[in-house]
């Protein structure tokens, strides 16, 4: 994935500061299913010479590996169904491609919006993470959902020792750490971690999941729509060296249909 990102923020208590850059996205690649072919046999009689069988037609080898992928797709949304995150079973999944990002300013991140605007979601991705202080400040990868063109905006970080849950507001000039209505939100990791990371938004609730376990369920605000952009995001803890080093890969995105 390449591209440059925008909006890198600076999370005090109450306190944001904004820097613009540019941006970019990955599309998905389309996967054929290859249909069945039907083979016929013919038996030969004792007076009558057999008609020469049917040369059977050529047909596309099957891409297995494409095909129990997306089997494991449609089986984590019917666990996330039926575990109630989800409303219903009827949806697109969007694969995106690995995502590689090194940042290097304490207490700000960055991030790179994707085409792609949703209300009710799921983003998911196998989190890599290092950081070149052991001893940094909250630090990792995450995900941006709710992104209003005024860059209102939640952001969700996988740290060492917990889920940082960010909401900003321009309007009232700050952003502020939110805490979860359900779940502690702890996790403990030590340098490098990694996990997989799914981000699930279902009416006014979000739910966070590591390793699939949910660990923290939040509730949002009332007053504001949930209809916005969606985007990946590197939060630093450090101003050493390469500062938080991110990895996502297994990246991917299901909306419900409409």
């Amino acid at each position: 994935m390449q591209g440059k990102f925008r909006n890198p923020f600076l999370f005090l208590v109450f306190i944001l500061f904004f820097v613009s850059l540019a941006c970019s996205t990955a599309q998905p690649a389309p996967t054929n299913i290859p249909q069945p072919t039907a083979t016929t046999t013919q038996a030969a009689t004792p007076t009558n010479t057999p008609r020469p069988s049917p040369t059977p037609r050529p047909t596309r080898t099957p891409n297995l590996a494409a095909t129990a992928y997306a089997g494991a797709l449609n089986a984590e949304v019917q666990a996330y169904y039926d575990k109630g995150y989800l409303t219903t079973t009827d949806g697109s999944f969007t694969v995106l491609d690995d995502f590689i990002y090194d940042w290097a300013q304490l207490g700000w991140y960055n991030w790179l919006p994707l085409q792609n605007s949703a209300s009710d979601f799921f983003l998911s991705a196998h989190f890599k993470w290092d950081s070149a202080f052991k001893n940094s400040d909250i630090s990792g990868c995450g995900f941006i959902f709710d992104l209003q063109p005024n860059d209102d905006h939640y952001a969700v970080f996988l740290d060492r020792a917990k889920i940082f849950f960010l909401i900003t507001d321009h309007a009232l000039g700050y952003s502020k750490p939110m805490s979860p209505t359900r779940g502690t939100g702890r996790v403990k990791f030590d340098y490098p971690a990694e996990a997989d990371f799914t981000l699930i938004v279902k009416g006014a609730y979000a739910y966070v999941l590591v390793n699939g376990e949910v660990v923290g369920e939040y509730t949002l605000a009332q007053s504001r729509s949930l209809q916005g952009d969606l985007g990946l995001t590197v939060l630093s803890g450090t101003n050493r060296g390469y500062g938080t080093h991110c990895e996502m890969t297994n990246l991917h995105l299901w909306i419900p249909q409409e």
